[in-house]
């Protein structure tokens, strides 16, 4: 497929009316997960992106190295499994709570209307001084980069609408040296989410600012207790006019508060087993970057989905969610998010 046409001309039209930020860089995200496992991060963990390398984080890039290197938020095919249990018990309490069926991205349960969900968001800008170079992104950046996600979960730049819009509520600046850069894992990047965590499980906390180790973002996955560490981890120079090259259009923000709805990568798993969980994301043996047009790195039906905003394409090369994955995340809303 390759770039999608008027892309840019639609991100642009929008992007001066609403905010919400996305890690992009000059690379592609990166954690390394295993041939079999999700890129999916158990219950107290996350799920980062590197810029350009190969990995379950967006890196930036294209460094092979990069994949190879031990992701802390790598699962076992035995984690996986557990996940995908506790998922499906967790919607089976869910439909119980509703005495109604759920959506599934597979052939279970019945497939019922997508009702519009807002979800509030609150932005904490954490800069090391007040200049540009030390963290402070203005406004416009955080408020192009809602416009951005909220474009991209209703199917505005060309794939399936989620029923999915992102409200901003609040932009939380916070100068703090030891919190700058901020480093997936550490003591201080628990201490920076407990101090400034808001909201509840239905809240995203979005979290910008300079990251180590060449990351564009990270996530965690929902849970059915809410965890301090909730939310999502973004470079604050991937938002819309940002100076992370190939990675500047929001879409890092699109792709982390994807797997905050419980989405994994499109190449989770490779060629073999469940995949990414959802039946209609072609397989695909491993990341794609740049945007290789015409890729098939599997023998499945269909050529690999680069242009799916789970991938690890350049920004200007993504503009999908499939209906699969739609009814993935609201699925996940439903079973854990729903109750605030």
């Amino acid at each position: 497929m390759g770039l999608r046409p008027n892309l840019l001309t639609r991100r642009a039209a929008g992007v001066a009316s609403t905010t919400f930020a996305l890690l992009l860089s000059t690379a592609a995200v990166g954690v390394v997960p295993a041939a079999s496992a999700y890129s999916a991060a158990p219950d107290n963990t996350s799920c980062a992106e590197p810029a350009d390398v190969h990995s379950d984080a967006r890196v930036r890039g294209g460094s092979k190295a990069a994949h190879k290197r031990h992701d802390p938020n790598e699962l076992t095919a035995k984690q996986v499994q557990e996940r995908e249990a506790e998922f499906a018990a967790a919607l089976r309490n869910s439909a119980l709570r509703s005495k109604s069926s759920y959506r599934t991205g597979s052939t279970e349960g019945k497939t019922v209307a997508l009702a519009p969900i807002s979800i509030p968001v609150v932005v904490h800008v954490i800069q090391r001084d007040s200049t540009r170079a030390g963290g402070n992104i203005p406004d416009s950046m955080i408020n192009s980069q809602i416009s951005v996600l909220n474009q991209a979960y209703s199917g505005a730049t060309g794939g399936a609408a989620t029923g999915f819009t992102f409200q901003l509520q609040k932009i939380n600046r916070v100068t703090n040296a030891s919190w700058y850069p901020i480093v997936q894992g550490s003591s201080a990047e628990r201490s920076m989410k407990t101090s400034l965590r808001t909201g509840g499980k239905n809240t995203l906390n979005m979290y910008l600012g300079e990251l180590s180790d060449d990351l564009l973002g990270w996530a965690t996955f929902p849970k059915r207790t809410l965890d301090v560490m909730d939310g999502v981890v973004v470079l604050g120079e991937s938002l819309p006019n940002g100076t992370a090259t190939n990675y500047n259009l929001g879409d890092t923000g699109t792709h982390e508060v994807g797997h905050w709805l419980n989405l994994y990568h499109t190449f989770q798993g490779g060629c073999s087993g469940s995949g990414d969980g959802v039946s209609d994301t072609p397989a695909e043996r491993e990341p794609a970057y740049q945007c290789p047009t015409g890729r098939d790195t599997c023998t499945a039906t269909g050529k690999d989905p680069i242009t799916n905003f789970m991938d690890y394409t350049y920004d200007s090369c993504m503009y999908q969610f499939t209906a699969g994955q739609a009814s993935r995340m609201v699925n996940a809303w439903n079973a854990y998010r729903a109750s605030a």
